[in-house]
Parts: structure tokens; C-alpha cells; sequence
């Protein structure tokens, strides 16, 4: 659908023209004709697919600026609080409309001052409560409520604190709640606090001419080493994420990475938001090469020109991994994927493989360096000291490829079930251990040894 269809305010259109775009995405051409009807919609959407300005333009189209706060949009990370304040920023900078980003991890004085003229709040939830508390904010003009990443409150531990929002917003609002996956706990959430919504699908499509995905099958000793070497290999060819689990291992390699010639750095939510905000820019500015995250800090970041994902860690379900690798081969550009894949990850990778449209590519061993892997972390950042490696072997290999698979911040704790959170909601009980099974007789193991090498041969063969 071209831009001029939908009959738009002149003053979106030209700021949406002067951005370079001509169409509307898949979600935006459902999105914003209901939303403009007063429909509450419920959004199934993936990272990249546009949908802040499938709900921004039609809240900037209905809203009357100087008028009050009137459309409340909540976000799981500040990151993302940022990302969304910005873009709907852009889109309505010449209805001079007012969008204020509030979240924790920085002075509450400026914030109080910009909400007393804002026209949009974009917020965490547990920074929105301090307000509510303080009393420095002011509902009874609201229109519209969005609730983004929902899933990923929920994941976060912070569905209470969106749920006592709730309970300070007009009945008589607009509600728009996206998520990128269809969990029970969402569907709940819809069916209490949305009015006969419409149900917009708009996923990804990952476009197998323009997306390379590729695995790797190695030692879990030797996984770093295999990393350093992919990307000194490709370095050159544009910017590159790396995802893992937990922020502890997120900082041990960048570390390692930086010490190995690798301009790289992290970011995860036990950063300050400086920091985290410093290694954004870096990137996106191209100062340096490498970001190393986790998925909550790195959840909806559109960063241009990432040629090249890592997945470190296998994420825990297909959905996961492809929000990962959905921040390349964006606007026609190429990309690739790349999955380390060790002993401890079969079991995340058969979850992954069992979306049947992902077509991920064996690659054979190349031959590469052994180097010290260092695990010693900043106190500072939550970590230890641990013992590192020894260097020096060579390993042979060839590339090749059997194909594999089918025809891809909040600040508030929350959690009913007790599970500590830090500030981002990164759960912390996942953190620096391994997990034990329920057998009775001690043993740690999930899985038969039996089992586990049918795996290890399943992926090696």
C-alpha cells in the first residue's frame, strides 16, 4: 500500500517520504486503517517489521498536540522505551508533538518536567509506578494505551506492575497490544483488558535468497576460538551481534574479544544506562566492529548494517532465534546467521529446527587457531574469577554443507514467582550455574548419555 492511500495528515506523510519510504510494511497496512477506526487490535509481530509506526502514525494522526498526555506506550527495556520514543519522534516532528521517554537508571527530576507538557509518554513499567506513587503523572486525558513486547513482560516478571497501571487508565481508551508470540499468558491478557480486538499476524519472513544460515558443530573448549576466527575472517564485510545467555558471559567475551584484537562491546542489564547507551551509538556509528548481548538488552534494536549474527548460546525456541536473526538482512540487504552448536545446545536446537520453514546449513569445521579463553570478570559487573584455557593446536576442516530443517527494562520486580530480577528483568537465577535435574538419586544429568551422543552424532554426521 502506497503512503498517500491511507489519507494521512500532510505533515506524517512528508516526514514519513523524507525518511526514504514510499510503502507501508505488512503490519503497518493492517494496523493502522483499524486502529484509525477506534478498533482495539492485538498484534502478533516480529522484530523488524514496523510496527511502531503501525501504532505511532495513527496515534500522532489522532491526537491533538498541547493537549494533554494522551497516549501511554509501555516497553520492557529502556532500550527499546528509547528506540520507540525516537522513532515516533521523527514521524511527528512537524505536528510538533511532544514524546517523552521515562524509565529508570537516570534522574526522575527532568522527566517529571517534560510529562507536564507531554502529548505521548513512552515508558518501563516499574518507572511508571514511581511516577504513579509520586503522583507526577496524569492519566485522565489518555486515549490510547500500547503495550509492546508483551511477551516479553511477561518473560521479565512484569505483568503485575502493567496490570496495576492498568488500573489508573480511563476505561473508555483505545488499547493496542503487540507480541511476538502467542503465549496463554498473553491470550489472558487480551481477553481481560481488550475490547473485541482485531487480531493482526504479521511475521517475518525470512528470505532465503538474501539470509544465509549456517551452523557449526564444535567443542564447547573450542567455541571462542571458532568465533574469533569467523569474525577476524569477515571483518571487514560490516557489523556484527553476538547473542548469549546470560550477562556474565556476555562480558567475558567481549572481553576476551577486545584482548584479542576485536573492537568490540557489551551490553546486558547490568550495565548503567550510559554505558549500555555508549555501546549503542558505538555501533550504529560504526566506532566499533562488535556488539556482544543478551536477548533482553538487544530485544528490538534496529541498528543498520549488521551483516553478521552469532548465536553463541542457542536460543530456547525457534521464535527466539529469529528474533535474533532478524536484525540482518533488513531492506535488501544480505546477511548471515551463525550457530555454534555444542554439546549442551542439541536440546535448544531441536526446538529451534521444529519451525520447519528455517533452512539451517551444516558448515564443516575450517581450520582454525586455538587461543586462550580468559574467564575473569569485573566484580563491578556481578563476576568472578575463574581459571582460562592454553592455545596453540591447529584443527583442520573444510567447508561444506548438508542442509538441515524445513522447505526461521523495565525496573520494577514483579515476579509471583519470587525469581529475582535485575534491572532489565534479566533473570539472574539463570546466571553462573548449571542446571540440576529432579531425579532423586543426585544425578545432574537431563538427559540418558546415551541420548546425548545420538544427538552428537545427529549434527555430526
Amino acid at each position: 500500500m502506497k503512503i498517500e492511500e491511507l489519507n494521512l495528515k500532510p505533515q506524517l506523510v512528508e516526514a514519513i517520504k523524507d525518511l526514504g519510504f514510499t510503502e507501508f510494511t505488512n503490519i503497518q497496512e493492517k494496523c493502522i486503517p483499524e486502529i484509525l477506526q477506534g478498533k482495539d487490535i492485538f498484534g502478533h509481530s516480529s522484530t523488524g517489521s514496523g510496527k511502531t509506526a503501525a501504532f505511532g502514525l495513527p496515534i500522532l494522526e489522532m491526537i491533538t498536540p498541547g493537549k494533554g498526555l494522551q497516549a501511554l506506550i509501555l516497553t520492557p527495556t529502556r532500550e527499546l522505551c528509547v528506540q520507540v520514543t525516537d522513532a515516533i519522534e521523527t514521524f511527528g516532528k512537524q505536528l510538533r508533538a511532544r514524546v517523552v521517554s521515562v524509565y529508570g537508571g537516570v534522574a526522575i527530576g527532568p522527566q517529571i518536567s517534560g510529562m507536564k507538557s507531554a502529548d505521548i509518554v513512552v515508558g518501563t513499567p516499574g518507572r511508571i509506578l514511581d511516577h504513579i506513587d509520586r503522583k507526577t503523572i496524569n492519566f485522565d486525558k489518555i486515549k490510547f494505551f500500547v503495550l509492546d513486547e508483551a511477551d516479553k513482560m511477561f518473560e521479565m516478571g512484569f505483568v503485575e506492575a502493567v496490570e496495576d497501571i492498568l488500573q489508573y487508565i480511563p476505561k473508555e481508551r483505545q488499547t493496542l497490544l503487540f507480541s511476538a508470540t502467542l503465549s496463554p499468558n498473553v491470550q489472558h491478557l487480551v481477553k481481560r483488558h481488550l475490547k473485541n480486538p482485531v487480531t493482526i499476524k504479521s511475521q517475518i519472513h525470512v528470505d532465503k535468497s538474501l539470509l544465509k544460515q549456517v551452523y557449526y558443530v564444535v567443542q564447547a573448549s573450542d567455541k571462542f576460538s571458532l568465533l574469533l576466527h569467523l569474525i577476524k575472517k569477515n571483518i571487514a564485510e560490516g557489523l556484527v551481534i553476538i547473542f548469549l545467555a546470560t550477562r556474565r558471559e556476555v562480558d567475558s567475551v567481549a572481553r576476551n574479544l577486545k584482548t584479542n584484537g576485536v573492537n568490540a562491546m557489551a551490553i546486558h542489564g547490568g550495565l548503567t544506562q550510559s554505558r549500555r547507551l555508549h555501546a549503542l551509538d558505538s555501533l550504529k556509528n560504526e566506532d566499533i566492529n562488535v556488539l556482544v548481548a543478551t536477548d533482553v538488552a538487544a530485544r528490538g534494536l534496529d541498528i543498520k548494517n549488521v551483516t553478521y549474527i552469532y548465536n553463541y548460546d542457542v536460543p530456547k525456541t525457534s521464535d527466539e532465534y529469529v528474533h535474533r536473526i532478524g536484525r540482518t538482512a533488513r531492506a535488501g540487504s544480505s546477511g548471515c546467521a551463525v550457530t555454534l552448536l555444542s554439546d549442551r545446545d542439541y536440546d535448544n536446537f531441536n526446538r529451534v529446527l521444529s519451525d520447519r520453514k528455517l533452512t539451517i546449513v551444516k558448515e564443516l569445521l575450517p581450520e582454525f587457531e586455538k587461543v586462550k579463553f580468559n574467564r575473569q570478570f569485573d566484580r563491578a559487573n556481578g563476576g568472578g574469577r575463574f581459571g582460562g584455557g592454553s592455545g596453540g593446536r591447529r584443527f583442520g576442516g573444510s567447508s561444506g554443507g548438508r542442509r538441515f530443517g524445513g522447505n526461521r527494562d523495565g525496573d520494577r520486580r514483579s515476579s509471583s514467582s519470587g525469581r529475582g530480577f535485575n534491572r532489565d528483568g534479566e533473570n539472574r537465577s539463570s546466571e553462573g550455574g548449571r542446571r540440576f535435574g529432579g531425579n532423586r538419586d543426585g544425578d545432574r544429568r537431563s538427559e540418558s548419555q546415551g541420548d546425548r551422543f545420538a544427538k552428537r552424532a545427529k549434527y555430526n554426521s
